[in-house]
């Protein structure tokens, strides 16, 4: 067992969580400071950001995310200023879509490549303009070291470059997704609906993610598309799923670009087996009515029009006028970072890479975070020195391996107990409040005994 060395069909690198969005400060007491400190570890896509902003009352959130790939930095600021466009330039519903699409597809339409390369455009300037004081609270990255955001601007650059037959896309996703399929399944590669209605009827289904449509899961394994909600061509490569990976061939070690992220567990996890509408979970003749992607397209939705909700930006305040002068309002092609929504008391930083066990040794983030989460590729990183970053009555977060199918029910335990075991080690205790979640480990500070 180790969560740092998954299985082939979880991937190397977490393009989304292996846990549904979550609301973390639904887990604990806010603390008597006035702005909540949050820190994110490997979450691998935004959903608890946007699940937390939901949920934020009166006071003030300050979210810091540290990745384990500069592809996932990327990727995370690219959906985040999706979810920042504002309504008027783009229409929640179509913002949904696109969100969705980009999220959890392996191919995309021209329209959404086209988004893409603009919001990889602007980004690429933020990221090279930016050195210190962002436009942006939601879209901080000037802690990142020098290198690391040229590595940044880099990949937004590669993100720029459109696919046209004369300028066709450098890697085919169809194949490089293919090559992934027939590595994990390897013999059974020939009678592939056979593995996939296992994995889905035996293991995500016995898990309680019935909504996962049959007809939705096997497209997903076969071609990568979790999200297909509007009529068009899905053929473009989706290059936010893109990284390299380095594999030993004859004795050298070469980096290949492909996919190599999550093959069996699928992007419906992130927002599409929980809801609190519970007329999307109905179900007739022992069938869910509703479908994985119904419910991802709800609540995604419902967590853009909570944006809209916190906006601050001055526009919000003179809609008329908006309406009188739409000259005055730019389009999606003219948007810049500081045209995204504000969110009242809303901040979020990126923080270098492997800078977690650095935290410590600063001063400024002694008895710092209000909430710290790890996830299930990240809980190794999880070090006895992290109960010096945490403030004091902090909530600690481990994501477990649940919807990691290829593991064993042992290995699943072995998971649990190893993050039960370096919570303790940092000063954290599991939380007794009689409510059960084998989906996240929630620790709480130990009690001092006298």
């Amino acid at each position: 067992m180790s969560s740092g060395r998954r299985s082939e069909g979880a991937g190397c690198i977490t393009w989304w969580g292996f846990s549904p969005a979550l609301d973390l400060l639904s887990l604990g007491p806010e603390g008597s400071e006035e702005e909540i400190k949050v820190l994110l570890v490997g979450s691998g896509d935004p959903r608890h950001i946007l699940k937390t902003i939901a949920g934020l009352q009166e006071k003030r959130l300050h979210v810091y995310v540290i990745e384990t790939h500069m592809e996932l930095v990327a990727r995370q600021l690219l959906l985040l200023y999706i979810a920042l466009i504002p309504q008027e330039i783009m229409g929640i519903s179509e913002k949904t879509e696109v969100f969705l699409e980009v999220f959890g597809n392996s191919e995309i339409r021209s329209q959404t490549e086209e988004i893409v390369r603009q919001a990889a455009s602007q980004l690429h300037l933020f990221v090279t303009e930016t050195i210190e004081t962002s436009p942006h609270d939601c879209l901080n990255t000037t802690y990142l070291k020098f290198k690391e955001r040229d590595e940044l601007a880099k990949i937004l650059k590669s993100w720029t470059r459109p696919s046209s037959p004369q300028h066709p896309a450098p890697i085919s996703m169809s194949k490089a997704w293919d090559y992934r399929v027939r590595q994990h399944l390897g013999t059974r590669y020939d009678s592939p609906e056979g593995c996939f209605d296992w994995d889905l009827n035996m293991k995500l289904h016995k898990k309680g993610c019935g909504v996962i449509n049959k007809q939705q899961y096997e497209q997903w394994r076969k071609r990568g598309l979790a999200f297909e909600m509007r009529e068009g061509i899905y053929q473009i490569p989706n290059p936010t799923l893109l990284s390299s990976r380095v594999l030993s061939r004859t004795g050298d070690s070469v980096a290949y670009r492909g996919y190599w992220g999550d093959i069996v567990s699928s992007p419906y996890l992130s927002f599409g087996v929980e809801t609190d509408d519970k007329s999307l979970l109905k179900t007739q003749n022992g069938k869910h009515i509703k479908t994985a992607q119904d419910i991802s397209f709800a609540n995604v939705q419902g967590l853009f029009q909570t944006l809209s909700s916190r906006r601050s930006c001055p526009a919000t305040s003179e809609p008329e006028k908006e309406t009188e002068k739409p000259s005055m309002q730019p389009d999606l092609k003219s948007l810049r970072i500081k045209d995204l929504m504000h969110l009242t008391g809303v901040s979020l930083t990126i923080l270098p890479l492997e800078s977690v066990h650095k935290l410590p040794d600063k001063q400024k983030y002694s008895n710092f975070f209000n909430f710290m989460y790890f996830s299930v590729s990240c809980v190794h990183q999880l070090g006895p020195m992290m109960g010096q970053i945490a403030a004091p009555d902090a909530v600690l977060v481990v994501e477990l391996a649940k919807y990691i199918l290829d593991l064993s029910k042992e290995q699943e335990a072995g998971v649990a107990k190893k993050a039960a075991s370096l919570a303790l080690e940092a000063g954290f205790e599991a939380r007794h409040d009689g409510s059960i979640d084998d989906v996240h480990a929630v620790f709480v500070q130990q009690k001092e005994c006298f």
